[in-house]
């Protein structure tokens, strides 16, 4: 009971102090609120090194918003397909394949988590020889809850990729095309090297080439970057960001054992990371991600030149492989790849490389402590909010940290 009356007394001295800090200027709030996790460490001396994990990782906003990234959905496991829907329509990219459903998929081999170390495997058929004119068989999955922002992470050991092949990993929204919008996290061709991160959205909607990120901006036609998003506008190709590193996409990616995608959408705009497997942030590792300590994104959509919550909107999550179509088919000629893309469809063997296997994926969501936030994720929703934390609402903080430091 004494323990008990101490912590409560202890959780009202922190609260006092992080009830001064909701009023002070960016410069100065993290100082108050470290004071206030210190003077918790004090309570809790055996769960102090979580509590400096907390303060370590406390991110602040170019607004002043004081937040820490937080969990939401957690995607692994034997329970990794009961979250998505099966697409069994026709490729919109009009690729050369058959989309399975769950059953279908399960029973061909060709989605299943692997029983020994819960690795989720997703592939495109690679056993059947198929005759002219005859579509391959693949899996394309569209997650049953829909983002609204957030910090979505993806740890996988091995991407698909190969001639004729057209995998990615991506975010659309609900709604015509592209109104609502759509990120493309991972996405290549064939035996590309260097990964493409592209938006497709409505009208007004134009990346930065000022901004910061290490990766070169994708170009038109005629040679100069290609800026415009709007994906309304033939041909509709979007903008696109491709990576430097030839650890982004395909076989050396695969090789040196695969590695961590992360993006971040949020009012700051939509950033993209890539690291190979021995370049992971501890702090991904931990699930205490600090996007801010992460250095330069390879691509990034700011909001300068385009409305982040109107052009994006209600996003499901998908993974996907097709065959040919309209980039890898189009492209299949110049790709170095032998003879032509539907003659590459027939032979299973040219298939082995077409495969996902993840680890993990995981959505975080902001955790405001102080200040404003314009948006945030959600299940079907579209929030724009305003919070300042009261003291009751520091309160209900604090003694959420304690309960969870202490359970």
């Amino acid at each position: 009971m004494n323990s008990l009356l101490s912590l409560a007394l202890t959780t009202l001295i922190a609260l006092s102090v992080l009830s001064s800090a909701s009023a002070l200027m960016p410069s100065t709030r993290h100082a108050h609120i470290g004071v206030a996790l210190s003077i918790l460490s004090f309570a809790l001396p055996s769960r102090s090194s979580l509590l400096d994990k907390r303060l370590n990782n406390l991110e602040t906003g170019v607004n002043g918003t004081t937040f820490v990234w937080t969990i939401q959905d957690t995607y692994a496991g034997p329970t990794f397909f009961d979250r998505f829907d099966f697409y069994t329509g026709p490729d919109p990219t009009n690729g050369l394949v058959n989309y399975t459903d769950h059953d279908f998929a399960v029973a061909q081999g060709l989605a299943y988590v692997t029983p020994d170390d819960n690795k989720v495997v997703m592939k495109g058929d690679n056993t059947t020889w198929l005759p002219d004119g005859v579509n391959r068989n693949s899996v394309r999955l569209s997650s049953k809850t829909q983002y609204n922002t957030g910090l979505f992470i993806l740890d996988l050991d091995q991407a698909p990729w190969g001639c004729a092949v057209w995998p990615a990993w991506w975010t659309l929204g609900n709604g015509q095309w592209p109104w609502h919008g759509e990120i493309d996290i991972i996405e290549g061709v064939h035996d590309n090297e260097h990964n493409q991160v592209t938006w497709h959205t409505g009208p007004n909607c134009t990346l930065t080439p000022t901004s910061q990120f290490t990766g070169t901006i994708a170009s038109r036609t005629d040679g100069s970057p290609n800026l415009i998003c709007d994906g309304t506008k033939p041909p509709s190709a979007g903008c696109g960001i491709t990576e430097w590193s030839r650890a982004s996409y395909g076989p050396t990616f695969d090789a040196q054992g695969g590695g961590v995608f992360a993006m971040k959408w949020d009012d700051e705009g939509i950033a993209v990371w890539n690291f190979y497997r021995a370049a992971v942030p501890k702090d991904i590792q931990s699930g205490q991600p600090s996007p801010s300590s992460w250095g330069q994104p390879v691509a990034v959509l700011l909001p300068d030149n385009c409305n982040i919550a109107e052009n994006f909107i209600d996003h499901s999550i998908i993974f996907d492989i097709t065959f040919c179509g309209d980039w890898a088919g189009n492209s299949y000629a110049s790709s170095g790849c032998p003879g032509t893309c539907p003659d590459r469809l027939k032979d299973p063997s040219n298939f082995d490389t077409a495969s996902w296997s993840i680890n993990s994926m995981k959505v975080y969501r902001k955790q405001i402590l102080n200040g404003r936030v314009t948006s945030g994720a959600s299940t079907h929703t579209r929030p724009i909010y305003e919070m300042k934390l009261t003291s009751l609402a520091w309160l209900t903080t604090i003694f959420a940290l304690c309960f969870s430091l202490l359970f």
